[in-house]
């Protein structure tokens, strides 16, 4: 008798969501501590706002893809894959370990993926795996970055929006010259701090393309330059938001633009942002074309015709 046919057949349909259910809620009693420091900042800081959407996207991935894999409501893990499921929650303890041993939080928030995907491979297998981790790797999008990364990726952009945008305000005939991250204009100056200098909207937008890159039925080479671009788009919305800014102060007043600054533009640069990666994924459609797949029931019929 093979060992298959020794195991209950309800074990068989039921053993992996009852794994799964065990798993899954010890883990979240686990992380439960990180998650709630992960919400208050999601909530407290609008750099990391989009953090709600993070989890919900994935679980709606996941429940719009699993017909696409059938097999993980019906095998149980083989010996291989319990190992490195085993050998994937390890990794997680390690690195939740290490961050906690040197004070380092993105490490303990970060060590939930690779238990996450322990936890797919313990509870149904290597198939389950393949379905899950798209939105496993996605969930990175939901951790906010280290304070040292914060800082390192702030102030190149800070600078870089402060010298293209008076570039650009010269190109149009304004008068403007850069001090530090501060544009002097004719007849004002805008300062471009640290709270504008476009980070927050760089990670938001990062995390829609990429989500965008998920979901949409492209080529993996269209996917890639999906997210790849997010990074230039990000910036040149920022950028944009500087400039009209200059041009606002210099034609109707420093008291408006400013108010356009801080409010109106900073709802903008999302909208001009997407606008803009819907018309990369246009111009993606209209250059590269994929070539036709031939059915099964073409080709028999070909078949036949020779």
């Amino acid at each position: 008798m093979k060992p298959s046919q020794s195991l209950d057949p309800r074990w068989t349909h039921q053993g992996p969501t009852v794994v799964l259910t065990i798993l899954g809620g010890s883990l979240l009693w686990a992380y439960g501590p990180i998650l709630a420091t992960m919400a208050r900042r999601w909530s407290g800081d609008p750099r990391y706002s989009h953090g709600f959407l993070v989890p919900a996207f994935a679980l709606y991935w996941l429940w719009t893809h699993r017909p696409t894999h059938p097999a993980t409501t019906r095998e149980l893990p083989g010996i291989g894959a319990s190992w490195g499921g085993v050998a994937l929650l390890a990794l997680g303890a390690v690195i939740r370990t290490a961050g906690a041993r040197y004070w380092v939080n993105w490490l303990e928030a970060v060590s939930l993926l690779p238990s996450l995907a322990g936890l797919a491979l313990l509870a149904v297998g290597a198939s389950g795996l393949r379905w899950t981790w798209p939105a496993i790797a996605f969930l990175i999008f939901m951790i906010p970055l280290p304070y040292r990364l914060e800082v390192a990726l702030g102030q190149p952009l800070q600078h870089g929006a402060t010298v293209s945008s008076a570039y650009i305000l010269q190109l149009c005939g304004l008068s403007a010259t850069t001090e530090g991250n501060i544009i002097l204009l004719r007849h004002a100056r805008i300062g471009v701090v640290e709270a504008c200098n476009g980070l927050g909207m760089l990670y938001t937008f990062t995390a829609m393309a990429t989500a965008v890159a998920i979901a949409v039925p492209r080529p993996r080479s269209d996917r890639t330059l999906i997210v790849l671009s997010a990074v230039p788009i990000a910036f040149c919305a920022n950028v944009v938001r500087i400039t009209a800014t200059g041009f606002m102060r210099e034609l109707v007043g420093t008291r408006i633009a400013e108010a356009v600054y801080h409010d109106l533009a900073g709802w903008l640069m999302m909208p001009l942002a997407l606008l803009l990666l819907w018309a990369e994924l246009w111009m993606l459609s209209q250059l590269l074309v994929c070539p036709a797949v031939q059915t099964s029931g073409d080709a028999l019929s070909i078949h036949q015709n020779d």
